[in-house]
């Protein structure tokens, strides 16, 4: 017997708002593609197989209205002007943990696309390589490399100073 959907939610809510958040970064954008993926789970419930592991099944679904934000961000009008100059970031990482998060994001968020989602579905989202493969094409040797490069390149900026650690 599957488990109630709030407790669902509860459990891998978490897993899922952070495969939005690598693919979409940070913001509302990423908020409403985890919204949207419990909206469809709640609509499938009912019929989903007891046996299916879900977090998975879950993972899937966020890819898909992540990729869907994504597709809709292409297709919105582009305001045309002079932005205003951006001012320097208030506070500094190891005070302030909520800006920390938004940097973590923004810097996932800038990978290259392959490697953002590469990253997103197999160290956030818990799918291993040939699942992601599936998702987003290649093979799961090019995932692997796509992943391991999208890694490399998040270690390269966060270091231990810019962590604040000692």
């Amino acid at each position: 017997m599957r488990e109630p959907f709030e407790e669902a939610v509860q459990r891998h809510g978490g897993t899922v708002l952070k495969v939005c958040r690598a693919v979409l970064g940070p913001g509302p954008d990423a908020d409403d593609a985890w919204q949207e993926t419990f909206i469809a789970a709640l609509r499938q419930w009912p019929e989903l197989d007891p046996l299916m592991p879900l977090e998975p099944w879950l993972v899937r679904v966020a890819g898909r209205k992540a990729i869907d934000v994504v597709r809709g961000r292409n297709r919105r009008a582009v305001p045309l002007g002079e932005l205003p100059e951006r001012g320097p970031a208030v506070g500094s990482i190891a005070s302030d943990a909520v800006e920390h998060g938004v940097e973590v994001w923004s810097a996932v968020a800038a990978l290259p696309e392959r490697q953002r989602l590469a990253v997103a579905y197999h160290y956030l989202g818990g799918l291993p390589h040939a699942d992601t493969a599936a998702l987003i094409g290649g093979s799961p040797e090019s995932v692997r490399r796509a992943s391991s490069d999208g890694i490399r390149a998040l270690r390269r900026q966060w270091t231990p100073e810019r962590m604040g650690a000692e």
